[in-house]
């Protein structure tokens, strides 16, 4: 074991030596090498901040006014404001998956932690803010370094992962709404720069987070229905119980100084376009103080889709005014000059968005100069792919795998096995292990190569052709099992069969997998472990009830780190966790679920 991790952490350190190499320098506004800013009030670093925004807002014409309020805020060059993309991705690391980071310049990766829904499965609320931490510095890095057009990350997904089916219930931390919201308040703290008890926070933003999709949301495509006309028919009892409680302690605890609102329409509003959910319970009830983004394309739906709005200048009013501030995508761009000269939309609602964005613009620093002279200036490359927050994806891996099976104490394999078979189309893609809205990874060790550090005499078979398993080799597969100590079986799902805009219809294996492991563990000379990697819950009560399968664990999505964890707990270097949710059986969840309808909501 204490060989292993020194070989780790060197291993690091080597990646380290061509991941950095040098900086550039990062978009900021207020020069003090230019003289004109000594006259701008919104460049003063004493006045509140609220003064400055103020001031600034009041030196835009209406159409500079109006270019803000779009994710890809252009440059207003006689100001000496740079350009600023709002939309940038940190669901479980860096990511490039927005516009607003890019990995194309000295430094070309960042920690990729487990899919959210493995990290909440530790249960551990401090490890879950170190984790934020982590990613708050390594995107300050990447600022720094002149490779972020942007600080405000669109994370944490906090929507309660209700229907085991929803495809991106892996961005999740499950659902449970207490454990969502105290995962959330650990991450917000965490990136944008708090102490872990919060509180502390003074001055500027580490980075800014964005608690989303507000709210009731865990439907992307499923059986005709899309999330774009989706209506979310929620009591007022579910609502306060199960939904709003994260985005409650998100706001009024995490301090989160963004908000996203979804897609969908609750009750009949849409989600960015009710002022009930936006200013009233969010800005009111719970002190909100940032800015509130749409999903992307969240506004054009409101009158192209859902017909809620009669004109395109209506979805702009309806939205402005229900207190949202930018619209991730163009339709504020294209129609909000014509609502105010169509006289349905005062100006003065422009100016309040505005406040709200250059505000926490502000609060992260782009205002005051030069960021090197500043806190979080003194970031460089070198923090990325740091070891210590490598070390710290594997812990989050290691303290996330579940244990759901281990009959006759068939675990763990002992490490004098002479030879293994690992058999399954997840064996060897270290893709997989990543789950969605995932950045490239500092490095990347599939199960199959971790597991071969332990057996050298290892032998691989996919048994699959994909994932989606619709042909497969089961005969060479059982032929290799056959010969074989022991059998690994990496089995359950990716990307292609759950994601965003992909729900599922069922909680079964995906074609021919559950063949293939009945098959082999029949086979096999001793009984079988299972794998599973998954975001959402799969129904193997066939395994459970199989003597033959003697070991069952589910490993989510563990990240960069996840084939190394998977090993070391496989060979008992490592305790298991608990799990974050239900393992439904295919035929007796709907019993605890309602099922979807066109416009019901479960």
């Amino acid at each position: 074991m204490m060989l292993q991790q020194i070989s780790f952490v060197s291993l690091i350190s080597f990646t380290l030596l061509f991941i950095h190499v040098g900086s550039t320098q990062p978009p900021f506004s207020c020069d003090s090498s230019d003289p004109s800013t000594k006259n701008y009030p919104f460049c003063q670093t004493t006045l509140p901040i609220s003064q400055r925004a103020r001031d600034l807002v009041s030196r835009l014409t209406l159409d500079e006014k109006i270019s803000q309020l779009v994710n890809s805020a252009p440059a207003i060059p006689r100001l000496g404001i740079p350009a600023y993309e709002w939309w940038s991705e940190a669901l479980h690391g860096v990511a490039n998956v927005g516009p607003g980071i890019k990995f194309d310049g000295t430094i070309k990766a960042a920690t990729s932690f487990p899919q959210v829904i493995l990290t909440a499965a530790s249960f551990d609320a401090y490890q879950w803010y170190r984790i934020g931490q982590v990613i708050g510095r390594e995107a300050r890095a990447l600022y720094n370094a002149g490779q972020a057009n942007g600080m405000t990350f669109w994370a944490p997904n906090i929507n309660i992962f209700r229907d085991p089916r929803w495809g991106r219930g892996q961005e999740t931390p499950g659902e449970d709404p207490l454990v969502t919201g105290k995962y959330a308040v650990s991450y917000v703290r965490g990136v944008q720069g708090d102490t872990f008890q919060g509180g502390k926070l003074k001055g500027h933003l580490q980075a800014s987070a964005c608690c989303k999709h507000f709210t009731a949301y865990d439907l992307d495509n499923w059986k005709g229905m899309n999330r774009f006309v989706f209506d979310a028919r929620v009591t007022v009892q579910d609502l306060a119980d199960t939904y709003q409680p994260p985005f409650q302690s998100c706001v009024r605890d995490g301090r989160a100084s963004g908000i996203m609102c979804a897609y969908n329409r609750v009750n009949g509003v849409p989600s960015c376009a009710d002022s009930n959910l936006l200013s009233k319970t969010a800005r009111g009830e719970w002190d909100f103080k940032g800015y509130i983004t749409s999903d992307c394309d969240a506004v054009s739906i409101i009158h192209n889709d859902q017909g809620y709005a009669k004109s395109p200048e209506d979805a702009v009013v309806d939205v402005l005014r229900a207190g949202m501030d930018v619209n991730c995508g163009s339709y504020l761009q294209k129609y909000t000059k014509s609502a105010v000269l169509q006289k349905k939309l005062p100006e003065s609602e422009i100016d309040r968005a505005l406040h709200n964005l250059f505000a926490v613009r502000m609060r992260l620093g782009l205002f005051d100069g030069n960021p090197v002279q500043h806190p979080f200036g003194n970031i460089g490359t070198d923090q990325v792919c740091f070891p210590e927050h490598q070390v710290l994806a594997l812990e989050a891996a290691r303290n996330g795998i579940v244990l759901l099976k281990n009959d006759a104490k068939l675990l763990p394999l002992p490490k004098a096995t002479m030879s293994l078979a690992v058999i399954g189309p997840n064996a060897n893609s270290a893709q997989t292990l990543l789950g969605n809205y995932a950045g490239p990874p500092c490095k990347s060790v599939t199960p199959l190569q971790a597991l071969q550090s332990y057996v050298k005499n290892t032998v691989f078979h996919p048994g699959c052709d994909t994932v989606s398993c619709s042909t497969g080799a089961i005969d060479t597969a059982v032929d290799i099992a056959k010969h074989a100590d022991y059998v690994v079986l990496m089995m359950g799902l990716d990307q292609s069969q759950e994601r965003e805009e992909l729900d599922r219809v069922d909680l079964l294996l995906p074609g021919r997998q559950q063949e293939l492991i009945t098959s082999v563990a029949k086979a096999a000379k001793r009984p079988v472990v299972l794998v599973l990697l998954s975001g959402g819950p799969i129904d193997v009560s066939f395994a459970k009830d199989d003597p033959r399968i003697g070991g069952i664990f589910w490993a989510g999505y563990p990240g960069q780190g996840g084939g190394i964890a998977l090993s070391e707990i496989i060979f008992g270097d490592h305790n298991p966790g608990n799990k974050p949710l239900t393992m439904f059986k295919e035929k007796v969840f709907p019993f605890y679920l309602c099922k979807r309808t066109d416009t019901v909501y479960c």
